[in-house]
């Protein structure tokens, strides 16, 4: 079970300087859901930038929130492990559950066997297959935002966010496309803990993750009996390195495609949206230069950091900022919390479409494990907001989003908006 997810869960800390700092623990996705995390993690910049919490389930972990420890651990893989996952989990030395799906991912994984198996599966984000899939992309972002209805309240996220990601999710698996919301559902269910409005027990969460495994099984065999293709699926399947895998290893390398392709390309593009509605003038610089549409990008994945953190588990006693880290020891790197910190980043703290440098951010990570498919999601965002400026002159927030409750996946459900026509 995730902390904080209770019956009776603690109360929620809403103001991070009401109380001695090591009562701050970060991982209350309440604190997410409600958009109050900034001020914690300022007090935890300023004052505890590695910051220790223990947990009787969890054990022993760190929050670890300045950019350039960040770095620092998120490049030293052989000192900091991702082979025990890549979000909070219980003590790395308890007993497994046979009941739990124990899954095994890439991007759970340590070199040889990481490199092997994400050389199988990144060409199909390769630079002259990006340039292939452009037109199709501009081509599903065209009937999507045609297809919208103006000057009346819709969710933005339902409507654009998803339908546009699931499509693209839906080309990279060569997937039946009328099923694509299935992938949507299943990145929902694999990101989000029982108890926090997606699925309320581990045997739903459960059941519905092996629907997923056999649904894609069936692909498999269809492909792997073919010809070899151009599709994930495809490559997994004839691949030297991967074509043997375990159905467990199959299933949460899905995940981590599907998660990888849907989380952060939805959520920034809801975030950028509600972004530029709360930064007004920034919108006014976009309507006079869309030229800033791929500086804007970067700083839109910056600002909205669809991932918080990441996990890994050191490997050795190591000695940060004077805090003496045991071998064992849990470190999330608090990738939104490095992304406002203003040493490293000038005005952090300000949505700046225009920002020099806008790149220089942690939302894809750094090191051997850096988001394989960056440059996708920035094409995505970039085409998207090329048409919105061909078409609309506004596309109106005119409620409060809802948040996700989890502190892994910042996540908006629901973003009631209004399109104003040129």
């Amino acid at each position: 079970m995730s902390p904080f997810l209770s019956d009776d869960p603690p109360p929620m800390i809403e103001d991070p300087y009401s109380v001695p700092i090591e009562e701050i623990n970060m991982i209350d996705g309440r604190l997410f859901q409600n958009d109050i995390h900034e001020r914690h993690f300022k007090r935890l910049r300023d004052e505890d930038p590695v910051h220790f919490n223990e947990l009787p389930t969890i054990g022993r972990y760190w929050s670890i929130t300045k950019f350039e420890d960040i770095m620092f651990v998120d490049t030293h893989h052989e000192m900091f492990s991702s082979g025990h996952g890549i979000a909070i989990g219980p003590q790395v030395d308890l007993e497994p559950n046979p009941e739990d799906l124990n899954l095994s991912m890439f991007i759970a994984m340590d070199p040889p066997k990481h490199d092997l198996q994400r050389a199988t599966v990144s060409g199909v984000v390769a630079p002259p297959n990006l340039a292939k899939m452009e037109s199709t992309i501009r081509e599903r972002v065209i009937n999507i935002l045609e297809s919208l209805p103006t000057e009346e309240t819709f969710n933005w996220v339902d409507l654009v966010s998803i339908e546009l990601t699931t499509q693209m999710l839906a080309i990279l698996f060569d997937f039946p496309f009328e099923d694509r919301r299935k992938l949507t559902r299943w990145s929902d269910v694999a990101t989000s803990p029982p108890g926090t409005g997606i699925v309320e027990t581990e045997e739903e969460r459960r059941a519905e993750l092996l629907e997923c495994l056999a649904y894609f099984t069936k692909l498999w065999n269809e492909r792997a009996a073919g010809e070899p293709g151009s599709d994930l699926i495809s490559m997994l399947a004839h691949g030297e390195d991967t074509k043997d895998m375990e159905p467990f290893e199959f299933l949460g390398n899905l995940i981590l495609l599907i998660v990888g392709g849907n989380d952060t390309t939805r959520n920034s593009i809801s975030g950028g949206l509600l972004a530029l509605n709360d930064n007004p003038a920034e919108y006014d610089k976009l309507r006079n230069d869309v030229s800033l549409i791929p500086n804007m990008v970067p700083e839109i994945i910056r600002w909205q950091t669809p991932l918080p953190y990441m996990r890994r588990t050191a490997n050795v006693d190591f000695e940060l900022r004077g805090k003496k880290i045991k071998a064992g020891d849990q470190l999330l790197m608090w990738y939104i919390s490095g992304n406002r910190d203003d040493e490293e980043i000038d005005r952090a703290d300000e949505f700046l479409i225009d920002r020099s440098n806008a790149r220089r951010h942690l939302s894809f990570g750094f090191g051997i494990h850096r988001c394989m498919g960056n440059r996708l999601a920035e094409m995505q965002l970039r085409i998207l907001w090329e048409e919105i400026m061909q078409r609309f002159s506004f596309v109106e927030v005119v409620g409060k989003p809802t948040r996700l409750r989890s502190s892994f996946v910042r996540g908006i459900t629901e973003l009631p908006v209004r399109v104003h026509k040129l």
